[in-house]
């Protein structure tokens, strides 16, 4: 389930009770599935982010940093830089090792929108780049993610998901399908709480797809500043299992 990103954080799921006068619902990060949503023009969201796996196989991650910046009307432009690093035991011996993981770079557009008293949603298309630096830690060819996300609100609650295609070149690779559904409520202007589903399927010759239920939660600490964290399980194709760990602070200027 190595990938970039984006496909690491996997998921969220969390039961909320009715609140009055809660704020709307927020989308996006920390969960895997996204929302149509770009970045206020001419404003940043950048995510210092760490992520981490967990399975019989060792322990494998990145941290990083997530760059959307609202370039124009309906559009953001994004980088991920990440760091990679595993712990465990391979022909390369034990320990931890770390390296460059896959430069990540996207457009995100939102050409339809949605409005009060209409069940039409607001949808983006958000094509992605993988650009690889090091085999270890990502992919060894260009992929290219072609995705489709799409949001409706109704007062603090939000249902948003999607999917695409990713290109997958490369020596026993293959092109793969991914998507998920999150429904997220707030609680204030501060908390929400959200649910996620999401499956891939199978990105090598050999392996299978995988299917992802985590827990997670945004907190707004100050006016710029957030907590964004998520946990829980995925399970592959085949019956094994792991654990994933998402962490961020995020900046909003």
């Amino acid at each position: 389930m190595t990938r970039g990103f984006a496909s690491r954080q996997i998921g969220i799921f969390a039961a909320a009770s009715l609140m009055l006068n809660a704020a709307p619902a927020l989308a996006g990060p920390p969960y895997l599935s996204d929302d149509p949503e770009p970045t206020d023009t001419g404003h940043w969201e950048i995510y210092n982010f760490a992520t981490a796996q967990g399975g019989a196989g060792g322990l494998q991650g990145e941290t990083g940093l997530d760059l959307n910046y609202g370039g124009a009307k309906d559009l953001q432009l994004t980088a991920v830089i990440p760091f990679g690093f595993e712990n465990g035991s391979d022909d390369l011996g034990e320990g931890l090792r770390g390296g460059p993981g896959n430069i990540e770079l996207a457009v995100k557009y939102k050409f339809l929108h949605q409005s009060d008293g209409s069940w039409l949603p607001a949808v983006s298309l958000f094509p992605r780049i993988f650009i690889p630096v090091v085999d270890r830690f990502g992919i060894s060819r260009v992929n290219l993610f072609l995705p489709l996300w799409a949001e409706k609100d109704f007062g603090p609650w939000s249902l948003f998901g999607g999917g695409g295609y990713q290109i997958n070149p490369g020596l026993d690779q293959r092109d793969f399908w991914q998507g998920g559904l999150a429904l997220t409520r707030s609680f204030g202007p501060r908390l929400s709480l959200g649910g996620e589903v999401f499956g891939q399927t199978a990105n090598t010759q050999l392996g299978g797809g995988y299917t992802a239920l985590n827990l997670g939660a945004t907190y707004r600490l100050t006016k710029h500043w957030s907590l964004l964290t998520s946990a829980g399980p995925a399970w592959e194709q085949g019956g094994s299992h792991g654990e994933v760990v998402y962490l961020s602070l995020k900046a909003d200027y």
